[in-house]
């Protein structure tokens, strides 16, 4: 899989692809994230990327010409399966669309900055615009990140169990049930005598209890959808 950030703010997606599974993702070699400095496609000698908008009010707008050549030296290194903007007004982001996202083989995401990108970039390149949540950041650079990673772990490769990813909370639409590690007793606090039974089945059946329990007490919005039942 390859991943094309193109941001206005390279910097501030270094620290991200640099740590831990982000980084071992691409030490594999599983997944390529190649971010492009949008500045660098920016007009005239000062590499100017925004101008105000028509119409007046506040803000600068990401002009499209810049956006618009990035995208087509983009598109000679393979034609995009999806270009992501992120922005406010997008479909909010979730684990269904993570999941489907995975599948693909290249990705782009435009990283929003001021006011936005013309609306014409959006008319004639972006194929699915993504918000990660109702409140607005400096930029989409964090956005970009937090979709990257939700996408690059569920990469086949990435992690090295990789059921691990399939148990995560949302994956079946619940939260993930409580976990304990060594040991079996902490403070007089005692990990349930289920988890150290051996009994694979039991514990299994246990853990989707308390899935169901935990959904239903913090997000009823899920359980009603999981189970087409009122939460009390």
């Amino acid at each position: 899989m390859v991943i094309h950030i193109i941001t206005a703010l390279p910097k501030l997606l270094e620290s991200p692809f640099n740590q831990s599974i982000l980084q071992r993702a691409q030490t594999k070699g599983v997944v390529e994230v190649k971010v492009h400095d949008l500045r660098q496609y920016g007009m005239n000698k000062h590499k100017q990327i925004d101008d105000y908008a028509y119409g007046a009010g506040a803000g600068m707008v990401l002009m499209p010409q810049p956006l618009d050549n990035c995208l087509v030296d983009i598109k000679t290194d393979g034609l995009p399966d999806e270009i992501i903007y992120t922005t406010p007004d997008g479909e909010t982001f979730n684990q269904k669309i993570a999941n489907q996202l995975s599948l693909k083989e290249n990705l782009v995401i435009i990283c929003g900055h001021y006011k936005g990108i013309d609306e014409r970039i959006r008319q004639a390149h972006v194929t699915r615009e993504i918000s990660i949540g109702d409140y607005v950041l400096s930029g989409g650079e964090l956005a970009a990140a937090v979709i990257s990673d939700a996408i690059i772990r569920l990469v086949p490769g990435v992690i090295s169990d990789e059921t691990s990813a399939l148990t995560d909370t949302f994956q079946d639409g619940l939260l993930a049930p409580p976990v304990y590690t060594r040991p079996a007793e902490y403070k007089g606090m005692k990990v349930p005598e289920i988890l150290l039974s051996g009994n694979d089945a039991l514990i299994e059946e246990w853990r989707l209890e308390q899935s169901l329990e935990r959904t239903k007490q913090r997000r009823p919005d899920l359980y009603r959808k999981a189970t087409g039942e009122e939460a009390g």
